[in-house]
């Protein structure tokens, strides 16, 4: 028993010090908890450099793009870069069959030409305060999870409205580690953001769906926009008398780029992780949901990929949408397969035998947190089959299904208009009139039909016959003859299966509109649909999944108190955070090792002439054979065009500044290799590695393969 003990200590010694250089952490504590181990990896910055409130500092150049991927600011004139695929639903919304921004390319070669984006937006942070005792005062440990919720919301608000604010500011108050710690962000957003640049989709999305989430990459995926402002450099609405934005910062770029074991930084804004998860919920996401959502997303894609490869009009609609269903699909794949061999659920259950060795070992603490453990897998153990039927229905009902989402749109108008009347009804109809007009912009019913007809046959089979309407399933069949056959017939006589046909039902008055819905073939499918989830699903996943939230919360606090040696970072929540490490290989396999930079040569290696995914740009064909690289080529005469390093990373980093010691820009962040998507659950320093734009390869697209030396001019460059 003391040599298994002794084991146990050794194995979660090594899986702590094994993620020293993981984590997404907070830049006004960098100072506080990272900046000595940041230098001891070679970072020659302070932590006021990259966080500082009285002078410019990165931060400043660091902007959340849109609210859902990073920027960064690289000119004094508010010249920023993000990833073409954060940049792709503006791309696509100026492009057309005659002039197709997303198979040629834009480029602006003056001011005058760059073109407006109603609705996008860039937000940078001012400073972060923690407003933990506020938001936690008048809470105790034994309030009702109901109650509790609701004093902070109540405190938030008084933090929120009390919070002394300078002219544009606005504050947002966001949880950290699972609810124990709250801070405040004071923000300034600027709504006037222009297209400046982005590469054809043969470099900026080189490789497509085969190559992403992989590595070894060869994509461009950058786009460069401009942020505009008022006379006074203060936020405004988009005008042709707004002038380029100059901000506090602005990245230098280092053209002689990085080598292995060179210290990397990547500053953004990471959406979401679950680092602290006990074994059993990670077990649960492995093996039950993400398969779930995997099976809907495989169908999906496939349709809608055959229907692009057909018809370039389709293929200009479905895009956007194919790209994002397809990111995560394959993300959520990876993600299985890294959690299988980083042996997560082992190393979780190690962290947890400890754990509880600990909490054993002190009266206090066992008093407090003895039986925490049982009951958090009890209540995952309980939550198990909803969980499963859950991940289905929100694949179906979602991202997926179009006029599905409609329809439940349509239901929730009716609720609105029935609980809380007119005035509610005609305000959520006006905006949602907004948002569906741009959703139905790129929609096609003869695709969608076959989605549906598809997701549904797939639907009835996975969920269990207690969850679902069973003359339902008799009338649509599972067949696909007769699933197709019913598909085409509802998306016909249904009325919100085209915009204008939808808005003709909602012009008119409210009363009518509800009765015209609750006729409506589509809607009431969805009704009969919905029913049994919202009756024998629903109630059970939101009880079990509050309560194991809840108990989470605790189990977080208890974390912190019982290592309290241990630094932990807070799960990534959108909000600004900094994480580093280092240019780095790994072996994804026995036997086969990567390193760390792909060139030019890889991109004509994988040349497929006229392939959707592969094909390759003339104009970049003879800029290879020529050898006409500029000063972009390193000291080998070769191009790098990505490279690889251990920060942790996740979705909404996309577009985050790669940084180096001094503080250059040498990369931009976009994806990450597919052996360690699991990081959003268990980062593991052997084989979870981001994937960066080399800052030498965009700056040889924009000058030598676009002719933008004006832009490269507006940069600052340095070596």
């Amino acid at each position: 028993m003391k040599i298994l003990n002794s084991l146990v200590l050794l194995l979660f010694a090594s899986l702590c010090i094994g993620q020293s250089n993981g984590g997404m952490w907070l830049p006004n504590l960098l100072e506080q908890l990272n900046e000595e181990e940041m230098h001891a990896m070679g970072m020659e910055l302070t932590a006021s450099d990259i966080y500082d409130i009285n002078s410019g500092s990165l931060k400043d150049a660091v902007v959340h793009f849109g609210g859902f991927c990073t920027g960064e600011v690289i000119s004094s004139q508010g010249l920023v870069l993000t990833n073409h695929h954060c940049g792709y639903g503006q791309i696509q919304s100026h492009s057309s069959v005659e002039n197709n921004y997303l198979e040629d390319g834009f480029w602006a070669m003056d001011k005058s030409e760059e073109l407006p984006n109603p609705g996008l937006f860039v937000k940078f942070i001012n400073k972060i305060v923690d407003v933990t005792d506020a938001a936690l005062a008048e809470v105790s440990d034994d309030m009702e999870l109901a109650q509790r919720n609701a004093i902070i919301e109540e405190n938030i608000e008084a933090i929120v409205n009390t919070a002394e604010l300078a002219e544009f500011e606005e504050i947002e108050v966001k949880p950290f580690y699972k609810g124990n710690q709250f801070y405040a962000f004071y923000t300034i957003s600027y709504p006037d953001v222009r297209l400046v640049g982005a590469p054809p989709s043969s470099i900026g999305k080189f490789g497509a769906d085969t190559d992403n989430w992989v590595w070894p990459r060869h994509t461009g995926d950058f786009s460069i926009f401009r942020i505009y402002a008022d006379k006074d450099n203060n936020p405004a609405e988009y005008s042709e008398d707004n002038v380029p934005f100059t901000p506090k910062h602005h990245l230098p770029i280092n053209i002689s780029g990085a080598k292995e074991g060179d210290f990397t930084m990547v500053f953004g804004f990471p959406g979401r992780t679950n680092e602290y998860l006990p074994a059993s919920a990670v077990k649960q996401t492995a093996a039950i949901v993400d398969p779930a959502k995997v099976a809907m997303r495989d169908v999906s894609l496939k349709v809608m990929d055959k229907y692009m490869r057909a018809n370039e009009a389709i293929k200009i609609k479905y895009a956007s949408k194919f790209a994002s269903i397809a990111n995560y699909w394959k993300k959520w794949i990876g993600e299985m397969q890294g959690l299988e061999r980083s042996n997560a659920v082992g190393k979780k259950q190690v962290y947890e035998q400890e754990f509880m060795a600990r909490v054993n070992a002190n009266p206090e603490l066992k008093a407090k947190y003895g039986d925490l453990l049982n009951e958090l897998n009890g209540l995952y153990q309980n939550l198990q089959p909803y969980a499963e039927v859950n991940a289905y229905h929100s694949e179906l009902t979602g991202r997926n299904t179009l006029m599905l989402n409609v329809a439940y749109y349509m239901n929730r108008l009716e609720n609105l208009y029935n609980t809380e009347g007119e005035e509610a009804y005609n305000g959520f109809k006006g905006r949602l009139l907004n948002y569906l007009e741009g959703q139905y912009k790129n929609y096609d019913s003869t695709v969608e039909a076959e989605v549906f007809a598809k997701l549904i046959q797939l639907y009835f089979e996975k969920v269990p016959g207690n969850y679902l309407d069973q003359n339902l399933m008799e009338i649509v069949g599972r067949t696909d003859s007769k699933a197709m056959a019913f598909a085409k017939e509802l998306y016909k006589v249904s009325g919100i299966t085209n915009f204008e046909s939808l808005k003709t039902i909602l012009d008119l008055p409210a009363n009518e509109a509800i009765e015209a819905l609750g006729k409506d073939e589509m809607v009431l499918f969805y009704k009969k649909l919905n029913a049994p989830f919202e009756e024998k699903v629903k109630p059970n996943y939101d009880k079990y999944n509050n309560a194991a939230s809840d108990l989470q919360r605790i189990y977080m606090a208890a974390q912190l108190e019982v290592f309290s040696e241990k630094r932990f970072f807070p799960d990534a929540n959108s909000t600004m955070r900094v994480t580093y490490g280092k240019v780095d290989g790994y072996y994804p396999k026995d036997a086969v090792y990567y390193g760390t930079h792909t060139y030019l040569e890889g991109v004509m290696e994988k040349y497929v002439p006229g392939d959707y995914e592969f094909d390759v740009p003339k104009q970049l064909i003879k800029l290879y054979n020529q050898k006409d690289y500029g000063e972009y080529a390193d000291s080998n005469g070769k191009v790098p065009v990505n490279f690889i390093a251990s920060n942790h990373t996740t979705g909404g980093n996309s577009g985050s500044p790669a940084i180096d010691a001094k503080g250059n820009l040498i990369g931009l962040n976009f994806d990450r290799a597919w052996e360690g998507t699991m990081s959003d659950i268990n980062y593991d320093p052997a084989i979870c590695r981001n994937i960066m734009v080399d800052a030498r390869y965009i700056l040889f697209i924009v000058d030598k393969f676009a002719g933008a030396e004006h832009l490269i001019k507006e940069m600052t460059i340095v070596k």
